[in-house]
């Protein structure tokens, strides 16, 4: 392959817009890998980085796509060899560095994780970002004291990307899983992929004036922020955690810290893109081993798009539209 085509984000005037370029092979970014790309997933923050004032990158033309898994075709580094089935995510791809919306790229080989055994590089995309965010969500209040058996554990934005991973994992581990959705009719989607039950937004605001609640979760993943987790945070249950990924529902919150001192609540800031390597190494080693659904549920969680699907998919994601996940077949 001496040409290959990439999903390039550009600026028509004054309107930036996505669209399928061509490019050789001189054109590839530098790196340490060159890597044939079958898979790549649609995030959120691809989104943010095709329109302007997404504050996701900083010039243009550009190629988004914060996550890839595909065949090593080259490396400089020995760690990687011709054949090598691989995953990118986080780090500087598709932010400071040409992304995975490219059937070729070239990384740095500390990026690179080799692919699970027994995982498939459309597998692999199928989890993504979205779904390495929630199974590190889920790792880290685990390290954190969660366990099963200690009541409902609550997922908020359950049918984005993240969301829908953290009940799918957690009902596999057998957490008992409420799912919070603004969408009511996608409550029969929620129970397919485990949630013992679904609840709106609105049903977790509680009266103001208090700064505690019923203790009612003993952990929430929460890929949304905003308004809601002051709500969320004055009914978890003593020691709880509260592993937060996201930001869809705002920057800001004002809680007060009671939850803290008198439950000892913990609030878990979750990082997916500069996490250390061997904590991604192992964390993906659980995805592989203990959270990866039967294929019936992936097909319930992931529909697959082609390159050119991206601009409409890339729509979608920012208005709230996808349900799950979308991955785009490079091949």
């Amino acid at each position: 392959m001496n040409t290959y085509q990439a999903l390039t984000v550009d600026w028509k005037g004054e309107e930036l817009k996505p669209e399928v370029r061509g490019y050789s092979l001189d054109d590839l970014p530098e790196g340490d890998v060159t890597i044939r790309v079958a898979y790549s997933g649609v995030n959120y923050k691809d989104g943010l980085a095709s329109i302007p004032g997404g504050h996701i990158v900083n010039s243009y033309p550009h190629i988004p796509g914060i996550d890839l898994a595909g065949t090593v075709v080259a490396s400089s580094d020995p760690a990687f060899c011709e054949g090598d089935e691989v995953l990118v995510t986080g780090y500087g791809l598709g932010v400071s560095h040409p992304g995975g919306f490219s059937q070729m790229t070239r990384v740095p080989a500390a990026w690179v994780v080799p692919l699970p055994p027994g995982m498939s590089a459309k597998a692999a995309m199928a989890v993504g970002t979205a779904g390495f965010t929630a199974a590190l969500s889920i790792h880290r209040m685990e390290e954190n004291g969660l366990a099963t058996g200690q009541g409902p554990v609550l997922v908020t934005g359950a049918t984005g990307g993240v969301g829908s991973w953290a009940v799918a994992m957690l009902a596999r581990s057998g957490y008992d899983v409420t799912a919070s959705s603004r969408k009511s009719a996608e409550a029969d989607y929620l129970k397919k992929l485990g949630a013992a039950e679904s609840i709106s937004p609105q049903e977790l605001e509680l009266p103001e004036g208090r700064a505690l609640q019923q203790e009612r979760w003993a952990g929430a993943v929460d890929p949304v922020g905003g308004a809601l987790l002051p709500h969320v945070l004055r009914s978890v249950r003593y020691g709880g955690s509260v592993a937060v990924s996201g930001f869809t529902g705002g920057m800001d919150f004002a809680s007060s810290v009671l939850p803290f001192i008198l439950r000892g609540v913990n609030l878990l800031g979750i990082d997916s893109v500069q996490c250390p390597m061997e904590l991604r190494r192992k964390v993906w080693g659980r995805i592989a081993a203990e959270w990866l659904p039967e294929e019936d549920m992936l097909d319930s969680v992931v529909h697959e798009i082609a390159l050119s699907d991206l601009p409409d998919a890339l729509t979608q994601i920012l208005q709230g539209r996808m349900r799950g996940r979308a991955i785009v077949n490079l091949t």
